[in-house]
């Protein structure tokens, strides 16, 4: 049984003061978006005027709608290509190129997103492609595919691979033992990572910003056109109700993530 770990009091006050410079800015943002004044630095009284702006502003609604139509549709397509790169990397240990297919899939972990976004653009003017929702789905599916492929690997390296041949053993091919044995044991990570990956596309603006183009802007684009000219009151609103949304989505990815941890643990080998 492990034991309880006692935090001096220079440990206390340093975690104090790091949650502080982290949240307390949140904190403040949060509590003024239900400020009835018109200045954002001064109090005017608790009110929900802000939001119901909000929800009055035609284009900051289409501008979120965009954002959660690109969130849905790259999550979900870098869900299915990153999980079957991580099957392909923790199942397929000795196929030829191994080590630079990973290369290629978790370069945009370390790559900079201005980098990322300037070359996606430059293929898509090459392309002449049409700017808009689908080059910025495109985009999004490219930066957090690599994000799902490692949620999704770490859970089937803790998989025992003998699950899988018992069932090849017993008839099943590979794809039949990989969609009833190993996909309901990693289901939690799969989901934990389709999470992210929408927590990520709703949250980008660099990227987004060199591949929309005119009528698909999104949230984060249009809150900072927004904020170039001035803080506006909605704006607290408007951020208040995303930070919310991530918040349930990081709470539910933790939890589906420590499911799969714990499901993984107990079909592990002893």
């Amino acid at each position: 049984m492990p034991k309880p770990v006692h935090l001096s009091r220079f440990n206390i006050a340093a975690l104090s003061l790091g949650l502080a410079f982290l949240y307390l800015p949140i904190l403040i943002l949060v509590i003024y978006s239900f400020n009835d004044s018109r200045l954002v630095t001064v109090w005017g009284g608790w009110s929900l005027r802000w939001y119901r702006e909000f929800f009055k502003d035609g284009a900051m609604i289409d501008a979120a709608l965009m954002s959660l139509r690109v969130a849905v549709a790259s999550a979900s397509i870098a869900t299915v290509l990153g999980t079957l790169a991580a099957v392909a990397l923790s199942r397929g240990a000795g196929f030829r190129g191994r080590m630079l297919f990973s290369g290629m899939l978790y370069a945009p972990l370390v790559m900079p997103e201005v980098i990322t976004g300037l070359s996606l653009l430059l293929l898509f003017v090459a392309l002449n492609a049409e700017r808009g929702f689908w080059t910025v789905t495109i985009a999004h599916t490219t930066l957090t595919m690599c994000f799902v492929a490692v949620v999704v690997q770490s859970r089937l390296v803790a998989l025992d691979k003998s699950l899988e041949e018992a069932a090849m053993d017993l008839g099943c091919d590979p794809l039949r033992a990989f969609v009833f044995v190993t996909l309901p044991l990693i289901l939690p990570a799969v989901a934990a990572g389709w999470m992210l990956a929408f927590t990520l596309s709703l949250d980008d603006l660099v990227i987004a910003s060199f591949t929309t183009g005119p009528g698909s802007a999104t949230l984060p684009i249009r809150i900072y056109s927004e904020v170039r000219l001035g803080v506006k009151p909605e704006i607290n609103a408007i951020c208040t109700l995303v930070i919310g949304l991530i918040t349930v989505l990081i709470v539910v990815a933790s939890l589906a993530s420590k499911l799969s941890s714990e499901r993984g643990e107990s079909a592990a080998p002893l």
